[in-house]
């Protein structure tokens, strides 16, 4: 069903399609709302934080452009489903979340669903991963006022950047980021979203 469902709504890449079927959304949400998991809702989960309907998340997957190459940077780990997902298509998954308790979490549930490709950080996503490494698609579950500079640096040649940009308080925007080879970047703005503000 969300195969089919997600497909009737302009998601083709069987890549992304075969992830969001594989990754049971269920084991990312709090007890109390397992019965919940399966709609295409938002849903929260502790610390003023949501995990993303499985639409936007498979639309964001689907505009990075992944491949089983791809090492990835997911900005704003929250419970760990953007990134267990992520982890299904690409070879590395690195993601940063800023409250502990949601990193431990994600930690625990990446985990418990045998996933290994997926390294959890607790740092402000701003800055970046640590390493400095740079990555062939970021992608941040949290509205931004401007795009991060240092997640441009971050972002190889050739790589793509999903954020949702916030334009005032209540208007956001996702939007792509694509790094030329020549270090320019163009971006295209796609459709409007809500996620909590990034931090």
């Amino acid at each position: 069903m969300l195969y089919q469902h997600l497909k009737a709504r302009g998601i083709h890449d069987p890549l992304v399609l075969d992830a969001m079927v594989k990754v049971p959304r269920e084991q990312f949400v709090p007890p109390e709302l397992v019965h919940y998991a399966h709609d295409d809702r938002p849903l929260p989960i502790g610390h003023n934080q949501t995990i993303s309907q499985p639409y936007i998340v498979a639309t964001m997957a689907e505009l990075a452009r992944l491949t089983p190459e791809s090492e990835v940077l997911d900005i704003g780990t929250g419970c760990g489903y953007m990134a267990a997902v992520l982890a299904s298509i690409a070879r590395q998954v690195c993601t940063l979340e800023r409250i502990p308790d949601l990193a431990e979490m994600a930690a625990r549930n990446v985990e418990a669903l045998g996933i290994k490709n997926v390294v959890v950080g607790v740092s402000d996503g701003n800055l970046g991963w640590p390493e400095n490494r740079k990555f062939d698609a970021i992608i941040v579950s949290c509205a931004a006022k401007q795009v991060p500079e240092k997640l441009l640096e971050q972002l190889k040649p050739g790589g793509r950047m999903i954020v949702p940009v916030a334009h005032g308080t209540s208007h956001q925007i996702l939007t792509s980021y694509c790094k030329k080879d020549d270090g320019k970047i163009e971006f295209t703005e796609h459709m409007p979203v809500k996620f909590v503000p990034m931090v």
